[in-house]
């Protein structure tokens, strides 16, 4: 009877290390997630910055971006989380779509998450050619965020490396965000990492709102004077619903600011 009883007690000590071995349950998931100093609680960073000053924990409204490298998010854990919002890779260049848009698009919606699109930007194809692949790809939903122009610097593109002067930059940027703006009713946002955005001069878009990269420290000290309106402050970021690290940004005001801003940019 004894060697019965222990023969029971091994087959369902095996069979639970199998079934924790072979499924990643939301548990598990969530008990992987890093905690790090500067950012809210319920969030993770796998290479944390050691914020000082104002960090990222002192801002009411966070939010993810994504694209296909996350696979499908599960919206609705992810704003149970806290997500506030999210921007998704629509387009990039003239030719390319990415495969999780679509999918993460109807989810965020189901999920009641407000959600835009982002277009990457290609350097070797004019902005007009550009603006118009967005606009094929990327529906005109009504409450959606306003779209984004993704510009840095292609550095590890296999098929265009070119870098244009800042004032071509600035030119084709202009026809892109015109375009869109007609289409879609709202002014598009820039985003952009530190060394595109001196290069480029992209201070000198008047009138232009701007998500701004910075993840070693507050974008007043590394883009002295830009005003802004999203932060992205880490690549690194762990959150509940999301399999892989994910983009985290944070919106500039309280989150009685987040509704005034979502209510005067939502799209129509």
């Amino acid at each position: 009877m004894r060697v019965l009883v222990r023969a029971v007690m091994l087959i369902g000590l095996v069979v639970a290390l199998a079934s924790c071995g072979g499924r990643d349950t939301p548990r598990v998931r969530q008990a992987r997630i890093q905690h790090a100093a500067g950012i809210p609680a319920q969030f993770g960073d796998t290479a944390p910055h050691s914020w000082s000053g104002r960090a990222p924990v002192h801002y009411g409204v966070h939010g993810i971006d994504a694209a296909r490298w996350q696979g499908q998010i599960d919206w609705r854990r992810a704003a149970a989380s806290g997500v506030a919002f999210g921007w998704l890779k629509a387009t990039e260049g003239g030719d390319v779509l990415d495969p999780g848009f679509a999918q993460n698009w109807r989810g965020a919606l189901r999920a009641g998450v407000p959600v835009g699109a982002y277009h990457y930007y290609y350097f070797c194809r004019p902005a007009a050619e550009q603006a118009r692949w967005f606009i094929t790809h990327v529906p005109r939903t009504p409450g959606a965020l306003p779209p984004v122009l993704d510009l840095e610097w292609n550095h590890r593109s296999k098929t265009c490396r070119l870098r244009p002067d800042a004032a071509t930059v600035r030119s084709e940027a202009r026809i892109f965000l015109s375009m869109l703006t007609a289409h879609y009713g709202q002014r598009p946002l820039i985003y952009t990492t530190v060394d595109f955005y001196k290069d480029a001069e992209l201070g000198r878009l008047q009138g232009q709102e701007f998500w701004l990269r910075s993840v070693a420290g507050h974008p007043t000290t590394v883009y002295p004077g830009q005003h802004w309106t999203f932060w992205q402050y880490t690549g690194t970021g762990q959150v509940p619903g999301v399999a892989t690290p994910v983009d985290l940004n944070v919106f500039a005001g309280s989150p009685a600011d987040w509704g005034r801003w979502l209510a005067a940019r939502r799209q129509n």
